[in-house]
């Protein structure tokens, strides 16, 4: 039996103390996500982060180290976010030279916006998953020491000769 875990590439775009946030409106209210989606076949985590939020936040972002992982595990929380067992890889990211994230030309279902939340607002928004904490601390420290690689960015053992 197989048990299958999908991948979501995330962006955390962080900027003069404030972080990017796609905002939806639905019949729960209105809410926010980081941009962020399911990494596709064919696509590399990273690659996935890029297009994530070029769809969500018309962003071109350029991803810089791995800032945390979440985990959403269905039978340990009452399947509040449904039955799809996912692990959420969050990247922080800069936005390229030029780049002014605004409305998709086609947004996802109930999109609304694209907003910059003060990291001092965070506990007045509902945040999915629900962040608020893990953001506005990493935000604090941002370390920058590189814990996510790709295969093409490690050395190369020589091939033995024939």
């Amino acid at each position: 039996m197989t048990y299958p875990i999908r991948v979501r590439a995330c962006a955390l775009i962080l900027r003069d103390d404030s972080v990017l946030l796609i905002e939806f409106t639905d019949a729960n209210g209105i809410h926010y996500n980081l941009p962020a989606g399911g990494v596709e076949a064919g696509e590399s985590v990273t690659e996935a982060v890029i297009r994530e939020a070029r769809e969500e936040a018309a962003a071109d972002v350029e991803v810089g180290p791995l800032a945390f992982v979440y985990e959403y595990a269905p039978h340990r929380c009452d399947h509040v976010y449904g039955a799809t067992h996912s692990v959420h890889l969050i990247f922080d990211c800069k936005l390229k030279e030029g780049s002014a994230p605004v409305m998709p030309a086609s947004p996802d279902a109930n999109q609304t916006g694209v907003r910059w939340i003060p990291l001092s607002e965070l506990d007045k928004i509902v945040l999915y998953p629900n962040l608020r904490k893990q953001i506005a601390d990493y935000a604090a420290r941002r370390t920058g020491t590189p814990v996510f690689f790709e295969e093409h960015q490690l050395d190369k053992y020589p091939l033995p000769s024939s």
